[in-house]
């Protein structure tokens, strides 16, 4: 097992939305494999589009498909200390938070969110890409 340590610095907020911290501000790891996973958009096996115009729906396909991406490294949601994500609605993107949660539920990674007037198709409303750590 990676030694991870969460840090809540006294002087830093916490980002609470619903009850739920969202991210520690800072994530230390004692070195292991690093596992780079991509920015993920919401397309199922097939390349198809999942949940156009649906936010909720969107987000549970990006965070399903990180899933199959870090099994396939051997890694699992505990293991993310880095996410960053995109989305062309900022205010949608923390209003389904639980969807996200459904995924990472307590498991906290650093975490970047930023508004972007576009994604690389104009039915896409979110992209997520993340950095884990595991064992080596």
């Amino acid at each position: 097992m990676v030694e991870r340590q969460n840090i809540f610095p006294e002087g830093l907020s916490k980002r609470v939305v619903k009850g739920k911290v969202l991210y520690a501000p800072v994530v230390t790891v004692v070195p292991g494999k690093i596992v780079f996973v991509s920015g993920t958009l919401s397309r199922n096996d097939k390349a198809e589009i999942v949940g156009k115009g649906d936010m909720r729906a969107q987000i549970r396909q990006v965070f399903s498909n990180i899933s199959i991406a870090l099994a396939a490294a051997g890694a699992t949601w505990s293991d993310v200390v880095k996410r960053q994500t995109f989305t062309t609605d900022i205010d949608a993107y923390f209003e389904h938070i639980d969807a996200r949660m459904e995924f990472c539920q307590d498991d906290l990674s650093t975490s970047t969110a930023v508004e972007v007037r576009r994604l690389s198709h104009p039915d896409f409303l979110v992209e997520v890409e993340v950095i884990a750590v595991i064992k080596a």
